[in-house]
């Protein structure tokens, strides 16, 4: 009975046409609203997801480093057990040291990454070289695979360049002496053979090698490592794998998932997430006050229809919900107007790629887009409630109008 009330007094023809104009003003904003907030959330799931996926070439589903010092100390017996773990796809042995990366006068701060047969199992760097080959060489002819800021920083091409680099790490254990530097560090060199282009904050740090290379460059025993870094099956529990992981070495070991190994990033992108939804929000808001003004002006328009309900028998309440629907049906017109308008630009986007990203410097030229479900349900009950507030007011006015029969 609500919603047939409600939906005559929608259709029906005004004394006053500015309440028909704003109660589609109403409509259209909420719409606009709507298509906003799906279409802001769908593009930042595309970037999330693309950042996570960029990420997710370069750390491991699961890391195990210490938890104070440098090195952990892993037993053939220890990653026999580990590799038996239900789940564990591959797992790659690594030592990681930071060291000068030297091309004549150009010196470059680079975390030198070395790694065994196994790493183009376990992460995707393999899958991201823009020019050279994924070779790592041996501990005696060592080779180096940059990355992109790396590489522009110590000004070569990797896979034209002839010449070797050298690169220098500290003496583990031996202090710095200024009167002679060179006492502190031990040199190598080393050709270059690809570069492979991630994410900035990778590209500008990070350079991979050989694991004997760099375990004889650290002075490393020959169980000691910097990290185990495993790759898991896809549909495995990471959680449950990391318990198992965690009891079977101890406390002293550090077990880290994704999420772990770069939780400040996740986290910030949670906070961007939902600050923009606030933003949103509050842009919703202001727009439920054309909603608000609609209503009042209804109300007015209908005192007469109150009256005969009211003499007719009809509670407050039964007034209040004819115009608490009324709202709700405002903003339902225009939120579905709104998902629908935004699928179909969502959808256009993902085919024809119709908004470009200007400049040329990202790895897309195009804005990605993911459409999640929840968005659409949040969205939802976010209008929904806006609306029904926006509508409280007004519908509350209209049931505690007196009754007043005149002769």
């Amino acid at each position: 009975m609500n919603f047939l009330f409600a939906w005559r007094y929608f259709k029906a023809k005004k004394s006053t046409n500015a309440i028909n104009v704003i109660a589609w003003v109403s409509i259209v904003a909420i719409m606009g609203i709507t298509f906003a907030f799906i279409v802001v959330l769908s593009v930042f799931n595309g970037f999330e997801g693309l950042v996570k996926s960029l990420y997710s070439s370069f750390y491991p589903d699961i890391k195990i480093s210490a938890k104070t010092g440098k090195t952990i100390v892993l037993t053939p017996q220890q990653l026999q057990k580990i590799a038996a773990i239900k789940g564990v796809r591959a797992y790659s042995l690594v030592a990681e040291e930071k060291t000068l990366l030297i091309n004549g006068d150009v010196v470059v701060p680079v975390n030198l990454k070395g790694v065994d047969t196994s790493y183009e199992s376990v992460t995707g760097v393999a899958q991201k070289l823009i020019r050279g080959n994924f070779q790592t060489g041996s501990a005696d002819e060592p080779s180096l695979v940059l990355g992109n800021g790396v590489e522009n920083a110590v000004g070569i091409e990797s896979d034209k360049y002839l010449y070797p680099l050298s690169v220098y790490a500290f003496k583990r254990g031996m202090n710095f002496n200024a009167a002679d530097p060179y006492q502190s560090v031990q040199a190598a060199r080393i050709v270059t053979s690809g570069t492979f282009l991630i994410q900035q904050d990778i590209d500008n740090q990070y350079a991979i090698t050989n694991l004997d290379f760099m375990k004889g460059l650290m002075g490393l025993k020959s169980d000691e490592y910097s990290s185990l870094e495993i790759g898991l099956h896809g549909s495995v529990d990471i959680d449950d794998v990391q318990k198992e992981i965690q009891q079977l070495l101890g406390t002293t070991y550090s077990v880290e998932t994704k999420y772990g190994q770069n939780q400040s990033l996740y986290s910030v992108m949670s906070l961007e997430k939902w600050a923009i939804y606030g933003i949103l929000t509050l842009m919703l808001i202001v727009a439920a006050f054309t909603m608000i003004g609609s209503l009042t002006m209804l109300v007015m328009e209908k005192q007469k229809d109150i009256q005969v309900l009211k003499s007719m028998g009809a509670n407050n309440k039964l007034i209040q919900k004819i115009f608490l629907t009324e709202g709700l049906l405002l903003a339902g017109i225009g939120s579905v107007g709104g998902i629908i308008l935004a699928v179909l630009f969502c959808w256009a986007q993902v085919k024809y790629k119709i908004i470009a990203i200007q400049g040329g410097t990202f790895l897309i030229d195009y804005y990605p887009v993911q459409i999640v479900a929840s968005d659409f349900l949040l969205v939802l009950l976010t209008v929904s409630l806006v609306a029904f507030l926006a509508s409280w007011f007004p519908s509350r006015r209209a049931a505690l109008q007196p009754i007043e029969l005149r002769s």
